[in-house]
């Protein structure tokens, strides 16, 4: 009796040691991947203050209300759209000339929120 727990402890504490003694592997953050990380994210906060500004307009504003989407929801929604999308949609707002576009840009968003609801993501279009 007394060799069998003797054995079954061995066997625990050599089993804890080899899953204890097992080494951490680090490697090397190269400067590329430092600049192209912090290059993306000055890029993702231009493109949002981008979208914030011209979603901050009052006829922006109207149009949403029209459509029955709080402003505070679409900006909230905008804030978590990916980079590529975020990039997307502030170069379609920067491209189009001033007060032209407004009605597609205020389009895009919607087909953007649109396609969230359709996926699952949010939960907009639930109250109608």
């Amino acid at each position: 009796m007394k060799s069998s727990i003797r054995h079954i402890l061995s066997g625990w504490l050599c089993t804890i040691m080899m899953v204890a003694g097992i080494p951490a592997h680090a490697g090397m953050i190269g400067t590329e991947q430092v600049v192209s990380s912090n290059f993306s994210s000055q890029q993702r906060d231009a493109s949002l203050e981008t979208v914030n500004a011209f979603m901050a307009r009052e006829d922006v504003r109207a149009q949403f209300e029209g459509w029955g989407v709080a402003a505070e929801l679409a900006e909230q929604r905008v804030a978590s759209l990916s980079d590529s999308e975020l990039q997307q949609l502030a170069a379609n707002i920067e491209s189009q000339p001033a007060g032209a576009g407004a009605l597609a840009v205020v389009g895009i968003v919607f087909v953007v929120l649109l396609i969230l609801e359709l996926v699952g993501v949010t939960n907009i279009f639930t109250k109608f």
